[in-house]
């Protein structure tokens, strides 16, 4: 019994819908593998429906987070974000921002700030500078760029100039300039290498800190540098003088009795007398009279731990007015009731003031370098 058309050979019709079916397959994945290849070889694939343009993915990636919130990625060096008011996401801007991202650090003193200057020792990022400001941490500016150190500067009794230690000419010389950064004059020339200048009361005597041979011993000369010599004939060694209100003595650091300690001694090197005993491995460095000739501050401790210290000209009464945070290089204010000072109480050696007494301590500096070495001036 036959029930398909005549003429109709069902072995022959199924063999040639398989051939037709097989030669679809095949074209297919012959298609999708040369798409893979083309994509692995970083060709564009051809998905436009006019096929003219190559489809493009995006590089900026589309924010999922919901208004408010935080960005998920921080932002580029040289990138501003702004939220979109429509839909809070963030989207990235190349345009620098006219106005800075972070409010500029202002020192609050409560209306009452300390008066005079600071200069002190910045880093340009490879060298020290020196760079001034006022007490309460405004106007800060940098007076010297050389590709040399700078560093060690002192203001003059009359605010006017700055004497400051250099070796831009190969030697650490004594250099003098304006407070503005001008009329630099170099004093010296080749008597060795030389340190810590400071100008006495009346302007006419610069003492400083001569290292020659290995030794470091003090020196004293006029500020416009003749007649440099060597005081305490018997034992001058010593580092970072600084003079005595009057200008009479010369306070002064010392390890000729053992570990460094203060000493004291008359402007010509006579009667040298040690100021204290302090029981620490470290005592001294730059190191500060009061105007009013009631205290001396100093630093003392182990190395990464000093902290600051007063004590009275007899060397009897000692305050410690700092702690933890290692502290260095006290200098008193004019008018004796402040005291500038280096710390590395956050992290990073920063210039910082306080009340004589300890109280009241505010940081000036916020370089991501170095900040330190503070003289205060008028």
């Amino acid at each position: 019994m036959r029930f398909l058309p005549p003429n109709i050979d069902r072995s022959k019709s199924f063999w040639i819908v398989l051939l037709v079916a097989g030669l679809f397959l095949e074209t297919g994945l012959l298609a999708v593998g040369v798409a893979f290849w083309l994509i692995l070889n970083g060709y564009p694939l051809p998905l436009d429906p006019l096929g003219s343009t190559p489809l493009v993915l995006a590089t900026t990636p589309v924010s999922t987070l919901s208004p408010g919130e935080p960005s998920a990625t921080p932002p580029q060096p040289g990138e501003t974000r702004t939220p979109s008011p429509a839909t809070g996401t963030v989207t990235p801007s190349l345009t620098p921002s006219a106005t800075p991202s972070t409010t500029p650090y202002v020192p609050d003193f409560g209306g009452n700030p300390p008066p005079g200057k600071i200069v002190y020792v910045c880093n340009d990022g490879s060298f020290d500078q020196i760079c001034v400001m006022n007490a309460d941490g405004s106007a800060n500016r940098r007076l010297t760029d050389v590709k040399a150190t700078s560093f060690y500067p002192s203001i003059s009794p009359d605010g006017r100039q700055i004497a400051f230690s250099s070796n831009r000419d190969g030697n650490f010389e004594i250099y003098l300039m304006d407070i503005n950064g001008n009329n630099v004059a170099q004093l010296t020339d080749g008597i060795g290498n030389l340190y810590a200048p400071a100008i006495s009361p009346n302007g006419n005597r610069i003492v400083f800190t001569n290292d020659t041979g290995g030794v470091q011993s003090i020196w004293l000369m006029k500020t416009d540098g003749s007649n440099a010599r060597p005081l305490d004939a018997e034992d001058n060694r010593g580092i970072d003088p600084v003079w005595s209100p009057t200008g009479g003595q010369i306070l002064f650091a010392s390890d000729r009795s053992g570990s460094t300690q203060l000493f004291t001694m008359n402007a010509d090197g006579s009667r040298v007398q040690r100021l204290v005993k302090y029981n620490s491995p470290t005592v001294g460095g730059r190191s500060s009279w009061a105007t009013d000739g009631d205290w001396i501050a100093f630093y003392a401790g182990d190395n990464g731990n000093h902290n600051i210290f007063i004590v009275d000209p007899g060397g009897t009464d000692i305050r410690q007015l700092t702690d933890g945070g290692d502290n260095l290089g006290p200098s008193f204010s004019p008018d004796s009731n402040w005291i500038a000072f280096t710390s590395f109480r956050d992290g990073n050696n920063e210039v910082y003031v306080m009340r004589a007494d300890g109280s009241q301590v505010t940081r000036l500096t916020t370089s991501p370098d170095s900040d330190w070495q503070p003289r205060w001036g008028p």
